[in-house]
């Protein structure tokens, strides 16, 4: 996502897209890890994009993190009393760090993500003074907001002794 403030218009007149007007189409260009233009979607200011095309785009672009999506997907909604549950998205490269950390440590999880469950993001901005920062733990009710290892660490020690 991009504004283009200053030059105004710069970047919008490289990508072929500032009207003469001054003022750019709404255009969406998804670019891949090279940097090259995979996918262009122009269209009326009052259109909206088809973000069904979108996801199919970055899916195609980026399969692993399709694959995570696919794994959220699967898992239960519903978090278990007792457990971990790890509030996060399928694109946060931290995220992908907790799920790791937790796994070499053969800790079960529950993983939610908070960008297809408005309640759990909800959940996580009011443990995170507004924001939604991913990921976000809860160990038996021990709150952990980022990935913080020695928090992460001393929140399962306590679980543990418990």
């Amino acid at each position: 996502m991009l504004s283009d403030f200053w030059p105004h218009g710069a970047v919008a007149q490289q990508y072929g897209v500032l009207r003469p007007e001054g003022y750019a189409e709404r255009a969406i260009f998804i670019l891949d890890a090279d940097g090259v233009i995979q996918y262009i979607d122009i269209h009326a200011i009052d259109d909206q994009p088809d973000n069904e095309e979108l996801f199919k785009v970055l899916r195609q672009l980026n399969p692993e993190a399709a694959r995570q999506e696919q794994v959220l997907k699967e898992q239960p909604e519903e978090p278990q009393p007792g457990r971990i549950i790890l509030y996060c998205t399928t694109w946060c490269p931290a995220c992908r760090k907790a799920r790791l950390w937790l796994e070499d440590r053969d800790l079960e999880f529950t993983v939610i993500d908070v960008d297809r469950d408005p309640a759990a993001a909800a959940k996580v901005r009011g443990w995170a003074n507004g924001n939604l920062t991913t990921p976000t733990f809860d160990i038996d009710g021990t709150i952990v907001v980022d990935y913080v290892p020695d928090l992460l660490a001393e929140a399962v020690r306590k679980r543990s002794k418990g």
